[in-house]
């Protein structure tokens, strides 16, 4: 749904993170404007980075989004955080990140590794 006014159109949860090149028309009403990019898009252009790059590991755009948690958590932020930012229902869902820190699975250090 497009918001009414001007401001509003402007706001950032309005927009598309990936918005595409050109215009279409929307099939429901008809309208012409500019629409996110195809999910196949952006993972074309990952894949041609990732051969550019010279890369011989997998990766998606899926990756992205574990790095960015794995990152949440080791720079300290609250686990609970992570999973409203992820959207994940479950906080078990959110845990499978904390396997890569070497803290517990809260993220707490433990006092005997701090001396």
């Amino acid at each position: 749904m497009r918001p009414k006014n001007r401001v509003a159109r402007s706001a950032l949860r309005g927009q598309y993170v990936f918005p595409a090149d050109d215009y279409s028309s929307d099939p429901r009403s008809g309208h012409v404007r500019r629409h996110h990019v195809l999910d196949k898009n952006i993972q074309r252009a990952v894949q041609e980075a990732v051969r550019e790059a010279g890369l011989t590991v997998r990766f998606t755009p899926h990756c992205f989004r574990h790095s960015f948690a794995t990152h949440l958590l080791e720079a300290g932020q609250d686990i609970r955080t992570v999973q409203a930012l992820l959207g994940h229902a479950n906080v078990e869902t959110t845990m499978i990140y904390t396997h890569v820190l070497n803290k517990g699975p809260m993220g707490v250090v433990s006092p005997v590794d701090t001396l």
